[in-house]
C-alpha cells in the first residue's frame, strides 16, 4: 500500500489529540500495519509518556534534522506490539528548530519505510502546526464538544483546507450523553453541523483514559473500555472497514447552546 501521512491536530489544547495519536497508532499496528507516531510538538513532548517509551529515548527529531544521528537511530521501537515506532520530539528546543522544508523531507523519508505516519501536532495555528501539517496529505481534527474547542476546530479546519489537506476527518472526544440529553453539551450532530466535515469517530468520556496515560499503556493495547473500543474503531475506519458509530448523536432538544449554534451557522 502507499504510505499515508496523517496529521492529528486541534485548535484548542487539552482536547485529547496526543491520546488519540497514541491509541490510533497502537490500534493500526495491532492490525498488522507498520506505523510511526511522530511527536511534532517540539519543546512540549508528551507522546512518549502516553506510549510508555520515555525512558528509551536517546535521540530525537531535531537530532535527525541537524545530522546528529540517522533516522533509524532516533526511532524507538515499541517492543509490546510489532510494527509500532515512535519518533520523539526534542524537549529542550523550540518549534523554530525545524523548518517546514525539513519537516516535509522527514515525512518523505518516513513514507519509504512505513504504512502510516501519524504526526502529533501542537495545538493552535502557529508555526508548530504549520510544520506538523506540511508533510501530511490527510488530517484528523480532534475536538471536544465544548463551545471554545469547536470554535477553534473550525479555524483549524479552514487552515487545513487552505493547505489542500484531504480528507479532513473529525473525532469528537469526551462526549457525555447525559449532558447532551439535558442540553448542556453540544451533541455530535451539533458539532458536525457547525464544522461540516466527515466524522472519523466518537470517543465517550472515560476515566480509563487518564489511568492508561499515567501508566504509559495506550488503551488499544488490549483494554476493553468504551474509549478503547472507540479508538480501535477509528483505526478500523481509517483503513476502510465498515464500523457503525457509537449511538450518541441525539440532538432532539432545545438547550443553552442553541444560540451558539445559530451564531456559527450564520456564516
Amino acid at each position: 500500500m502507499d504510505a499515508r501521512v496523517i496529521v492529528v491536530t486541534s485548535g484548542k489544547g487539552g482536547v485529547g489529540k496526543t491520546t488519540t495519536t497514541a491509541n490510533v497508532s497502537m490500534a493500526l499496528a495491532k492490525r498488522g500495519y507498520k506505523v510511526v507516531a511522530v511527536d511534532a510538538d517540539i519543546g512540549l513532548r508528551n507522546l512518549d509518556v502516553i506510549l510508555g517509551l520515555e525512558n528509551r529515548i536517546v535521540y530525537n527529531l531535531v537530532d535527525v534534522i541537524e545530522g546528529n544521528c540517522g533516522l533509524r537511530q532516533a526511532m524507538v521501537k515499541d517492543k509490546r506490539v510489532e510494527g509500532l515506532y515512535l519518533l520523539p520530539a526534542a524537549q529542550t528546543r523550540t518549534k523554530d528548530a525545524v523548518s517546514p522544508d525539513q519537516m516535509k523531507y522527514l515525512c518523505d523519508e518516513l513514507k519509504k519505510e512505513f504504512d502510516f505516519v501519524l504526526l502529533d501536532s501542537p495545538a493552535g495555528i502557529e508555526g508548530g502546526f504549520q510544520n506538523a501539517a506540511i508533510g501530511a496529505r490527510e488530517a484528523l481534527v480532534v475536538t471536544t464538544p465544548d463551545v471554545s474547542a469547536v470554535r477553534d476546530a473550525d479555524r483549524i479546519i479552514g487552515m487545513l483546507e487552505s493547505m489542500g489537506k484531504m480528507p479532513i476527518k473529525l473525532i469528537v472526544n469526551r462526549i457525555r450523553p447525559q449532558m447532551v440529553a439535558k442540553g448542556e453539551m453540544l451533541s455530535v450532530d451539533d458539532v458536525l453541523e457547525i464544522l461540516a466535515v466527515d466524522l472519523a469517530g466518537i470517543v465517550p468520556e472515560d476515566e480509563s483514559v487518564v489511568t492508561s496515560s499515567n501508566k504509559g499503556e495506550p488503551l488499544t493495547m488490549g483494554d476493553g473500555s468504551p474509549a478503547a473500543r472507540a479508538f480501535a474503531n477509528i483505526a478500523g475506519r481509517i483503513v476502510g472497514e465498515e464500523i457503525n458509530l457509537l449511538d450518541m448523536r441525539s440532538s432532539q432538544r432545545e438547550g443553552l447552546l442553541d444560540g451558539f449554534k445559530k451564531f456559527f451557522l450564520r456564516k
